[in-house]
């Protein structure tokens, strides 16, 4: 591999759920790339705690993304949707690209359907995705109509209580259940990639953030097909 296309990357995450999940991901899209991981699992918390984004989660964000051009690095990966926002900012006071991990979801889905069904599992996360999906319908001359599904307390279940089944259980049920009123479903959270290899049999399109915003973000780095390598 041409060392001259080697690039770092630092990410922020606030849960260490997605590190593992993450490193297989950059490994298979952006191989060439060193990474770094910054990891708060406050943030999460005091989002949760707060219904939103705080003051402290933006100093601390923004600190984390100045820490993170220090270190040299081409770019940064925001993992979190909850501090999605707080990402935006932290952005505003940085030389790197900060890509955030639902953005490109969120383009992709207003591509694909008007009635758009945003699936998250804490309510905190909820509106800045909804929010997310209407900028990127604005931004691309569409009218589209977000449908709310939250599956509240299943991400405690999944983080507190291990228990990935039943988390998937509720998930599933509640996708299930709107899959005839909505043309496609943005998964709002990371960690609901867990879940797709169980919702095959949905007719509707149901994207996840992971994958498509490492690949945005090797689009960003303007790094060069894998294929031609």
């Amino acid at each position: 591999m041409d060392k001259s296309q080697s690039k770092k990357i630092a990410i922020i995450h606030t849960s260490f759920v997605s590190v593992e999940h993450l490193k297989t991901l950059f490994s298979e899209i952006i191989p060439e790339a060193e990474i770094s991981h910054i990891v708060d699992d406050s943030l999460l918390k005091e989002v949760m705690e707060n219904g939103g984004i705080t003051p402290g989660i933006i100093r601390r964000m923004s600190n984390y993304a100045q820490q993170a051009e220090t270190m040299g690095v081409d770019a940064i990966f925001n993992q979190c949707s909850s501090v999605g926002e707080a990402a935006d900012i932290a952005s505003q006071g940085v030389s790197p690209p900060m890509v955030k991990v639902d953005q490109a979801m969120a383009e992709k889905a207003v591509k694909m359907g008007k009635r758009i069904a945003v699936v998250a599992t804490v309510a905190s996360t909820m509106a800045p995705s909804c929010r997310l999906v209407e900028r990127a319908a604005e931004k691309a001359g569409k009218t589209v109509e977000i449908v709310p599904a939250l599956v509240d307390g299943a991400l405690d279940i999944l983080m507190k209580e291990q228990n990935r089944s039943e988390h998937n259980r509720l998930v599933k049920e509640k996708i299930e259940s709107l899959e005839h009123d909505v043309d496609v479903f943005v998964l709002a959270q990371g960690s609901m990639v867990v879940l797709l290899n169980e919702l095959k049999h949905i007719k509707k399109p149901v994207l996840s953030s992971p994958r498509l915003g490492v690949e945005s973000l090797r689009d960003v780095l303007a790094l060069p097909k894998l294929d031609s390598l």
